[in-house]
């Protein structure tokens, strides 16, 4: 792992993983998609009494992995990957949502999200 992680920028990793998280929150409310895209998924957002917190630890999970993954492959000059790393998380989350039967405003809501995630955490590993 660590010929991996020799010349990951952390700072870059981790500020491309927050912003995107935060994104997140403003991304799922209902000033953005989050109404639409809770009425496509089966879920109420009036009446969700607490934080889904198994679901909020392993998007944390997830964000950091994948800013990790973008790091990995900026630090090692390939970032053509990057299109192929998304695509394929893309494709899985479609497939998942079908199955689901989530609605196609809920499925390109979640793919939307991933692709504006990736890009974030491009800028943050361009930027620091």
């Amino acid at each position: 792992m660590a010929e991996l992680t020799n010349d990951l920028n952390w700072l870059a990793v981790i500020v491309g993983a927050v912003v995107a998280f935060l994104l997140g929150w403003l991304w799922y409310s209902p000033k953005m998609f989050g109404t639409k895209w809770a009425e496509g998924v089966g879920v109420e957002l009036d009446k969700v009494d607490a934080m889904p917190i198994a679901a909020m630890v392993t998007q944390i999970v997830g964000t950091v992995l994948l800013s990790v993954v973008i790091g990995i492959l900026h630090a090692s000059g390939s970032m053509a990957m990057t299109g192929l790393v998304v695509l394929t998380i893309i494709m899985l989350l479609v497939a998942a949502g079908y199955f689901a039967q989530k609605s196609n405003y809920a499925i390109a809501t979640e793919s939307g999200f991933i692709v504006v995630m990736t890009a974030i955490m491009i800028a943050a590993q361009i930027m620091f």
